[in-house]
């Protein structure tokens, strides 16, 4: 690893290696002469973000600092997503597929993952919702660091009342777009409501993934 990079020795939030108990030793690394391929995805939004290769070695690297790790078949060792450019990708979780020789990788990254500086290795538009799901975290930063002149973090500063008022403003608002204005002004009526329900859900201690849990429970 590079001597330049700054990264805890130990993670501060919980990673889950892999389900039901299993360990490094549970995946298969001898299919492919010692090396399994790792689909690394956003932890949030669920993008694909990039694929790469690791051997046994680069996941236990990659469980031990919390950053994605990965075997450089082209250096012959072992690298570090981000070691150099800072765009690293921070592991919330690990899981091995059914023939246990592929990994998803759960993280969030900290600037584009791709060389070209891309978002995604990928390219291509961002799949539909995950702008929500990123602004949901934008919103959780806000509240936890509360930066001076944000018009967020003047709505977590005051009363909640203020927060609620302002959705149902925003609700108001968007409904009234819908009958007697523009597509437009209904994206635009929408767009503000929806992130003044994200702040008050912050508010309340409750995020987007909340939400989506009760939607999912209620499909099913």
């Amino acid at each position: 690893m590079s001597a330049g990079r700054s990264v805890p020795s130990k993670r501060s939030l919980p990673l889950t290696l892999l389900p039901a108990g299993l360990t490094v030793a549970d995946v298969d690394f001898s299919k492919t002469d010692g090396l399994v391929p790792g689909v690394v995805q956003h932890a949030r939004t669920g993008q694909v973000l990039m694929v790469g290769f690791l051997d046994e070695q680069a996941l236990i690297t990659t469980l031990e600092d919390g950053l994605a790790t990965f075997y450089s078949r082209s250096r012959g060792g072992q690298w570090t997503k981000g070691e150099t450019s800072g765009n690293t990708l921070a592991v919330t979780a690990v899981e091995v597929d059914c023939d246990r020789d592929t990994l998803l990788i759960h993280a969030l990254p900290a600037g584009p993952t791709c060389h070209t500086g891309d978002q995604t290795c990928f390219g291509g538009e961002a799949m539909p919702g995950s702008f929500v799901h990123e602004l949901d975290g934008v919103v959780a930063s806000r509240k936890a660091e509360l930066p001076e002149g944000s018009y967020t973090t003047s709505l977590f500063t005051g009363e909640l009342r203020r927060i609620a008022q302002k959705v149902g403003e925003e609700g108001v608002e968007t409904a009234l777009a819908s009958v007697a204005q523009d597509d437009d002004a209904l994206l635009g009526e929408s767009a503000d409501l929806i992130y003044h329900l994200l702040v008050l859900l912050h508010a309340r201690g409750l995020t987007l993934a909340d939400v989506e849990q009760v939607l999912r429970a209620r499909h099913t």
